[in-house]
């Protein structure tokens, strides 16, 4: 969410700035604004009349001691009527101070100026490229025919479990999955993050304070009879672990990592490119989340980036990094590297890792703040990176890795699997 004495300050500006996410932000930055302004007057308003009302009691106290009780009771009126009045006054600004945040929550983050100007996902920026593209032999196969051949991953067993989207992984495919887990879990706390073990459901706050709702509702699962939603990502509740919490500056920075499930409504099209793997509705994912000072953040997001492509090397995947353009930002990200790994056998790139900067953006929805050497409070910045996501690491493991009869597994896997094949 974006915060007010900005808005206030640079208006102008943040219009500019949204037009790379081909928004016309003036009308929702005007409305803002108008229901900001509405807010304070209110508030000056029932500031007044409280004050008003308080004098003229202590007024009534003292006319009561020194015996005059027809002009007490005069008082006494006029109180009344300043009471009823502030309390239309306090209903009239808590309504206005709702609809000022709902329509808070419609603007999505101001793009960092890096962030290039376009409408769609053609319009990222690459801005690396590593690892070489191995040549399989004819006959190759995309990964959901290798599932079947070798019996590790079974589609239709999870359809009838569940429904499309919810595989079930099966002997050395459930093992491979598990590596991948532990794994990504070694080498993250390796280089500092904080292993978390997290709830798999959140509450409606947690869903406002990392910005999937209002934003992202019709993806989540709701469980209505409790009200909570099951998670689209480690994110939100890791990140929520610091919701309405000041921070001493010694604290900065912090980082997590942690394992979930994750799941996600969103539906597909149909087709090649969202068989097998490559879109579910359940999946794991292990996730890098980082709090720190302003002014360190995007030297932490480098770092971050740095980190997944530790991962993807040591894995030996080829696989590029796109800078996102304005048109295919996240609603709450600054700016954001998606990672790709390619998969040879259906030849595109497959999405595996996004990392991103949301500098205040979250920080004001969840009260993230710390204590600066002033004394003062600010905000903080929020960082979150999945590393990594496993549906199509696994998948480019099981195409790139293929043989003629059997699936290599990357050699700093094997000590996690115990076998060096599948096959």
């Amino acid at each position: 969410m974006l915060q007010l004495n900005i808005l206030r300050e640079k208006a102008d500006e943040i219009c500019k700035a949204l037009e790379k996410r081909n928004l016309e932000a003036r009308p929702m930055i005007e409305q803002v604004l108008s229901l900001d302004e509405k807010r304070r007057a209110l508030q000056t308003q029932l500031d007044n009349t409280l004050a008003e009302s308080n004098k003229l009691s202590k007024e009534i106290g003292i006319l009561f001691k020194n015996k005059q009780i027809e002009d007490a009771n005069a008082l006494k009126e006029k109180t009344s009527s300043l009471k009823e009045e502030a309390k239309a006054l306090g209903e009239n600004l808590n309504n206005t101070a709702t609809e000022l945040t709902e329509a808070l929550y419609q603007i999505p983050n101001v793009p960092h100026e890096l962030v290039p100007a376009g409408g769609n996902e053609e319009d990222n920026e690459e801005v690396f490229r590593e690892g070489d593209i191995p040549e399989l032999a004819a006959g190759a196969k995309p990964h959901w025919e290798l599932a079947q051949q070798y019996d590790i991953i079974d589609f239709e067993l999870g359809v009838k479990i569940t429904g499309a989207g919810f595989p079930v992984y099966k002997g050395k495919g459930a093992k491979l999955q598990r590596a991948l887990i532990q794994y990504f879990l070694d080498k993250n706390t390796e280089a500092g993050y904080t292993e978390m073990q997290v709830p798999h459901l959140v509450n409606e706050a947690s869903g406002y304070g990392t910005g999937q709702l209002p934003d992202k509702e019709g993806m989540m699962y709701h469980v209505g009879v409790d009200d909570l939603y099951l998670i689209p990502t480690a994110e939100v509740p890791v990140t929520n672990i610091l919701r309405d919490v000041i921070l001493e500056q010694k604290d900065l920075p912090i980082a997590y990592t942690g394992y979930t499930p994750c799941f996600r409504r969103e539906a597909g099209s149909y087709g090649a490119h969202v068989r097998g793997l490559n879109r579910l509705h359940q999946f794991d994912k292990v996730e890098i989340v980082r709090v720190e000072y302003p002014e360190n953040s995007y030297e932490a997001l480098d770092k971050m980036v740095d980190h997944v492509k530790m991962l993807l090397r040591e894995l030996q995947l080829p696989y590029r990094i796109l800078r996102l353009c304005g048109g295919d930002l996240g609603f709450t990200s600054a700016m954001t590297y998606d990672f790709e790994v390619y998969s040879t056998a259906q030849q595109r790139w497959l999405e595996i890792s996004s990392v991103s900067n949301f500098e205040t953006f979250q920080a004001n929805r969840l009260k993230l703040r710390y204590r600066a050497e002033n004394k003062k409070t600010q905000l903080a910045h929020t960082l979150n990176g999945s590393a990594l996501a496993l549906p199509r690491v696994l998948a480019g493991i099981l195409e790139n890795y293929q043989e003629e009869d059997h699936i290599r597994i990357p050699e700093v896997l094997v000590p996690y699997t115990g076998f060096d094949r599948i096959g």
